[in-house]
């Protein structure tokens, strides 16, 4: 099965190409673009149930062995963040082409988006299956272009000012993460990632440290952890709704799976551990404060994603099996519910032409399913049992407690605090905009598209579906955070003869 692991890399780079072919005929754009990505589907979860009976699934790349050559690893980790991704990009998709977004881009030609959104797709399975640290990087170019476009569609004066902002920050992140590349192989004379676990631990614990930090700042910017997370809510609400949902539900997750692989394969004695959560600690209060202080539903949802990728932060920074078994479990659980919730957003703007909570009120009384959806979204973020989002922070905050030690409880302390404001700003935006009456009266459209209440139904139904099927989906994350923190599986799959 080892030949079907370039496939979410290849399958959608092919559909790119197409769709710029296809450029006057929007309706086979669609056709390419939701076959490109229903097949990456499909593919991912071949890989995922062969990594899980079997072990990683490797591929060197033109046959060049490794660590000459690139290769592609599919391991548990990997081919279940293949799987997730590949679910909500394609419900994002069928969302952007029911609101038209897919078609005209508002004001952007047509032949745009298609292909620019498969790139981005293309990139971010790159990034989860890199071997290497430049393959790793070439998966955040590839994202990156692609979200340097997409953020800036339609060219308005806010979306352009917003957007100079990302793409500035994000090119200084790239340039810290070559530089570390260029610091990497200098200290080892290799890049991939099976050969570095030996070859690290001949350095000086001072150059280790050093090349570690280099990562975690580059890392850090991309997830946007805490102090390096600024310019994320100036940067996603304007954006269209769909390129937002994708971007705050993925992108980010981008980094912290990037996090998780670094510190667990090439720095398993986690000498920085206290500080991941020390800054995991100040990520989740510093983004639910601000998401308490907003009045409009972007970006307060902006800065709740901030906030919650402080939980993930947390489960790497323990270094134990059971706080990588939250963490990953959790951003399994955050990319399907933080992308909804923008899906549900966009909806909402949709239907009532803003989403400033000072001009909404009563929409769940006129649009009763978008309240549900809203309502059940909510919750689940907020972590109200049974919800996943209850499981994935009950499995971190025991991690937690299981570890032991000043830090860890007080991380336990203000993750059960954020999680309480969480559910306060969720039922302060349900209060003003679905339940009390209308400030002002807001005039009969016509429905929602079908195709984008469809695709947000079933992100709301996959967030569910999570808690039903939690005791397997823990069963794969312990498996994944085992490998992991063992290492030795992922180094004999690419390396047979060891990594010395």
């Amino acid at each position: 099965m080892s030949e079907l692991v370039p496939l979410p890399v290849v399958l959608p780079l092919l559909g790119a190409a197409l769709t710029l072919l296809l450029a006057n005929r929007p309706w086979l754009q669609r056709v390419v673009s939701v076959g490109c990505l229903s097949t990456s589907l499909v593919v991912a979860v071949v890989l995922l149930v062969q990594a899980y009976r079997h072990g990683p699934l490797v591929v060197q790349i033109g046959d060049w062995p490794a660590p000459v050559g690139i290769v592609l690893v599919a391991d548990q980790l990997a081919a279940l963040m293949l799987v997730v991704s590949s679910a909500v990009t394609l419900c994002v998709l069928l969302y952007s082409i029911g609101q038209g977004q897919a078609e005209v881009g508002e004001t952007a030609p047509v032949s745009i988006f298609h292909p620019t959104y498969l790139v981005l797709t293309a990139g971010v399975c790159n990034a989860f299956l890199a071997g290497d640290l430049f393959n790793l990087f070439v998966g955040f170019e590839m994202l990156l272009a692609a979200s340097f476009v997409l953020i800036t569609l339609n060219g308005t004066g806010p979306r352009i000012r917003t957007g100079s902002t990302y793409v500035v920050v994000n090119v200084l992140a790239s340039m810290i993460f070559l530089i570390s590349v260029g610091l990497f192989y200098a200290a080892t004379g290799t890049l991939n990632l099976a050969q570095l676990t030996a070859r690290l631990d001949a350095l000086p614990d001072g150059v280790r440290l050093s090349l570690q930090l280099m990562l975690l700042v580059a890392f850090g910017i991309k997830a946007a952890v805490f102090p390096l997370s600024a310019w994320l809510p100036d940067s996603y609400p304007t954006a269209p709704a769909p390129v937002t949902a994708v971007f705050a539900g993925l992108l980010t997750k981008v980094g912290v799976y990037a996090i998780i692989r670094t510190q667990t394969l090439l720095f398993p004695d986690q000498q920085a551990g206290e500080l991941l959560m020390v800054a995991a600690g100040l990520t989740m209060v510093v983004g639910i404060l601000g998401a308490v202080a907003q009045s409009d539903m972007k970006r307060l949802l902006s800065f709740t994603l901030v906030s919650h990728i402080g939980y993930m932060i947390f489960g790497v920074g323990l270094s134990t099996v059971a706080g990588l078994v939250g963490a990953i479990f959790y951003v399994v659980h955050h990319i399907t519910i933080q992308t909804t919730l923008f899906l549900v957003t966009g909806l909402v703007e949709q239907r009532a032409g803003s989403t400033d909570l000072r001009q909404l009120g009563g929409l769940a009384r006129l649009t009763p399913l978008l309240g549900v959806l809203f309502f059940v979204s909510a919750m689940n973020l907020a972590g109200i049992p049974p919800f996943s989002g209850f499981l994935g922070k009950l499995g971190l905050l025991q991690a937690g407690v299981a570890a032991g030690g000043p830090l860890p409880w007080t991380l336990v302390v203000v993750g059960t605090v954020t999680s309480l404001l969480t559910l306060y700003v969720a039922s302060r935006v349900w209060n003003i905009a679905f339940w009390r009456s209308p400030c002002r009266i807001v005039a009969p459209t016509a429905p929602l598209p079908a195709l984008m209440v469809g695709a947000t139904v079933a992100l709301v139904a996959l967030g569910v579906a999570l808690t039903v099927v939690a005791g397997p989906l823990f069963e794969v994350t312990a498996g994944a955070a085992a490998d992991l923190m063992e290492r030795t599986p992922y180094v004999r799959a690419v390396l047979p003869g060891g990594a010395s």
